[in-house]
Parts: C-alpha cells; sequence; structure tokens
C-alpha cells in the first residue's frame, strides 16, 4: 500500500471512530473499489479496515487472533501468536470457555503425545486429527514428524514400525540409503522411510500409488504392487 492510500487510512480511523465527522467529510471511501482487501489500522492490531467492492468497514478481530494481512482463520485475522505487530497495540486478553483459553486457538489435547489437537472456534473446542503419521507440537502449533519430539514422542508407536539397524545390500530398501523405503501393509497410498533410524509415515500424494517391488511411488496406469500383493 502506497503512502497517500495510507495516510487516507490514518485519516478514515479518525472518521470511523467519531460519526460526527462523517456529516462534515462526506462518507469515507476505500483506496481500491474494486474487490475485497483488509488494511491493518495503525494504531490497534485487533482492528483493521476492509473495503468490499469500496463499501470500506471497520472490523475487530475475535478474541486470540490478530491482523496481519495474511491470515484467514476468520475474517482476514490471524493467530495472535503468528502475528507480528510492531508498533500496534495488542490486548491478548483471553476470553476464556472450558477446553479454550481464548475464543480462537488451537491447544493440545493433553499432557503426552497426542496425535490429536484441539481447535477452539467461537470459544467451542473440537478435536482435530493429525494427517496419519504425525503428532502435535505445542511450540510450533502445528503436526511435525514425531522424531522430532523424541523423547516426548515415539515415532515407533505412532508409525507402527520399527527401523531395522541394517539394510541388506542389493535390496530396493538399501537403494535408498541413509534413507531407505519400506512398504505399508495393506496401504498402496502410503510408504515408510527412516530417518537417523526413526520412521517416517510418508503418502504419495497426486494420485499415486507406492509400488512395492521397486519402492517407488507410480501413476496407477503403471499397475503399481501393493505390499498386501494386490
Amino acid at each position: 500500500m502506497n503512502a497517500l492510500k495510507y495516510l487516507g487510512l490514518l485519516a478514515l480511523a479518525g472518521i470511523l471512530s467519531n460519526g460526527d465527522a462523517v456529516a462534515v467529510f462526506g462518507p469515507p471511501t476505500c483506496p481500491d473499489p474494486y474487490g475485497v482487501h483488509a488494511y491493518p489500522h495503525p494504531e490497534d492490531c485487533s482492528r483493521f479496515f476492509l473495503c468490499t467492492n469500496g463499501t470500506l468497514t471497520l472490523e475487530q478481530c475475535e478474541n486470540g487472533l490478530l491482523f496481519d494481512g495474511h491470515g484467514s482463520v476468520h475474517n482476514h485475522c490471524n493467530y495472535h501468536w503468528a502475528v507480528h505487530c510492531g508498533e500496534r497495540k495488542a490486548d491478548l486478553t483471553p476470553f476464556s470457555s472450558p477446553g479454550c483459553e481464548y475464543q480462537f486457538g488451537v491447544y493440545s489435547e493433553s499432557d503426552v503425545c497426542s496425535t490429536n489437537y484441539i481447535k477452539c472456534i467461537h470459544g467451542e473446542p473440537h478435536l482435530e486429527a493429525c494427517t496419519p503419521g504425525l503428532a502435535w507440537d505445542d511450540k510450533s502449533h502445528s503436526c511435525v514428524w514425531p522424531d522430532q519430539l523424541i523423547p516426548y514422542c515415539n515415532p515407533e508407536a505412532i508409525v507402527g514400525f520399527k527401523c531395522p539397524s541394517k539394510v541388506p545390500k542389493h535390496t530396493a530398501a538399501a537403494k535408498f540409503w541413509p534413507f531407505p523405503r519400506f512398504p505399508v501393509p495393506g496401504d498402496c497410498g502410503r510408504l515408510i522411510t527412516c530417518v537417523d533410524y526413526h520412521p517416517r509415515l510418508i503418502t504419495c500424494g497426486e494420485g499415486k500409488l507406492f509400488d512395492s517391488i521397486t519402492l517407488s511411488c507410480m501413476d496407477p496406469e503403471e499397475h503399481p504392487h501393493c505390499a498386501d500383493g494386490l
């Protein structure tokens, strides 16, 4: 946003907070009259200007959220721990409800290693599952490889596989050393790869299937062999 547009929004901040000013100066206008655009409030990190096809409104982020122009957790706002407010003030007072510190947030399901987490929406907790093979990390607020959480998590227990200390030569798995691959019994869409002897469950993605012979992800038209022999 250029300097003139920003100065215009500084003036709008005063106009929108004072209804009498509108009668004097006329209704405020958006810097861009087309589409949907959000602009930061010059002083308050929890508020922002929203222009929708030329109609300007002053919006308030929900409790637990702040505005950075990038997040879209709810109404153009992002989780407060992901926003850098700079000189703008930020009120981080929590409005708690059972299971939720803030009205919007993500939290650990429990004090032990878990493949689930709690997502709070309008103060109501919702149990969410990590992608299979991942575990919740409360520090990064995301699901990560369980071997990144050792000793807090046991990768073998989560993935259901123990990586061998040695891989026989002249095998398909050995070709991928030091990250040998292994098929997942009964699952044609995923594979297990070992990183520093810790298992990670990988999804082929993009409609591909895992071939238990070449240990590679292939197009279905290539007729890959699944781990169950089908």
